[in-house]
C-alpha cells in the first residue's frame, strides 16, 4: 500500500482539570501518513504544540498493542473510533480520508471523572474488581493444573469473558453510562471455573453493589456496549450476571430467614 498523506481538521476536547468547564480547540493535522496509528497522529500534533510553547494534549496510553485498555477516547461520537473490534491505539489513519473533520473527546460518564483533556479516572473499575473479582480461598501451594479439569466449553466461555480489557468503551457508548457489560464479564469469567465457586454468590452481590455505588447507570438493553467493545464481549454475559444475582440474593434472603428462626 502506498503511503498517502492526509490533511485533517481536529476538534479536541481540552480541559485543564476536573473542575474546569472544558472546551473544544481546533488544530490542523497536516501531512499525516495513512500508516500512522491514531495515537501517533496525536503525537505529531503534540510535538508541534510543544515547539510552539503550548500545552500538549493529554491522553492515556501504555501498551499501544490493544491489550491494556488505557487508550480510550471518543472519535466522531464512537468510542475507539470507526473500526469495530479495535482499540484507539490500533486504529490507523487509513480509516480516514483527506479533508476529514474529527471530533475527539473523552469518555463521558459520572463514574469516569475527567482528569485532563482526554484522560479520565477509571479507578471505579478497579474498585469493582476489588469488591469481589478475585479468588481468595487459601489453597496452599500451586497445584498441577491438570488436577482440576475444566470442560472445554466452560474454559472457552471463561476466556471469552476474560478478554475484557476494562477500557470503559461500554460505559462511553451506553446512553445510561452503564458498566454492566464490564462487571458481568468479570463476574462471569470466574463463575465458569471451579476456582470461582466457593465465593460465587458473595462475588456477584458485592461487585454489583459496588458498581451501583460508583454511580454508573442501569442497563436498558440498547446493546451499544457490545457494538463498541474492542474485544467483542457479548451482552449474553449481562443476562448471566442477572441470573447469578437473583440466585445469590434469594440465597442470602433464605439464610437471613433461617438465622431469624
Amino acid at each position: 500500500m502506498s503511503d498517502q498523506l492526509l490533511n485533517l481538521t481536529l476538534h479536541v476536547w481540552r480541559q485543564d482539570g476536573p473542575t474546569d468547564n472544558g472546551h473544544f480547540e481546533t488544530y490542523q493535522a497536516k501531512d499525516i501518513t495513512t500508516h500512522m496509528s491514531f495515537l501517533e497522529m496525536l503525537d505529531v500534533i503534540n510535538e508541534d504544540l510543544i515547539e510552539d510553547g503550548k500545552t500538549p494534549i493529554a491522553f492515556d496510553h501504555d501498551c499501544r498493542e490493544g491489550i491494556c485498555g488505557a487508550c480510550g477516547m471518543v472519535i466522531n461520537g464512537r468510542p475507539h473510533g470507526p473500526q469495530r473490534l479495535t482499540t484507539t491505539c490500533q486504529l490507523h489513519m487509513r480509516q480516514f480520508s483527506d479533508g476529514d473533520e474529527l471530533w475527539i473527546e473523552p469518555w463521558r460518564a459520572s463514574g469516569f471523572p475527567i482528569v485532563r483533556d482526554l484522560c479520565v479516572d477509571r479507578s471505579a473499575f478497579d474498585r469493582i474488581i476489588q469488591a469481589g473479582g478475585y479468588v481468595s480461598v487459601n489453597t496452599g501451594a500451586a497445584r498441577e493444573a491438570n488436577e482440576i479439569p475444566v470442560g472445554k466449553l466452560d474454559a472457552d466461555l471463561a476466556m471469552d469473558a476474560a478478554a475484557c480489557i476494562g477500557c470503559g468503551a461500554c460505559v462511553a457508548a451506553c446512553p445510561n453510562a452503564s458498566a454492566v457489560l464490564f462487571t458481568s464479564a468479570k463476574i462471569g469469567q470466574l463463575a465458569m471455573l471451579p476456582h470461582g465457586q466457593p465465593e460465587r454468590q458473595d462475588r456477584v452481590r458485592k461487585m454489583v453493589a459496588q458498581m451501583d455505588a460508583e454511580g454508573f447507570g442501569s442497563c436498558t438493553n440498547h446493546e451499544e456496549c457490545e457494538a463498541a467493545c474492542p474485544k467483542g464481549i457479548s451482552v449474553n454475559w449481562i443476562g448471566k450476571m442477572n441470573r447469578e444475582l437473583i440466585a445469590a440474593m434469594a440465597t442470602a434472603k433464605d439464610e437471613v430467614e433461617v438465622r431469624g428462626k
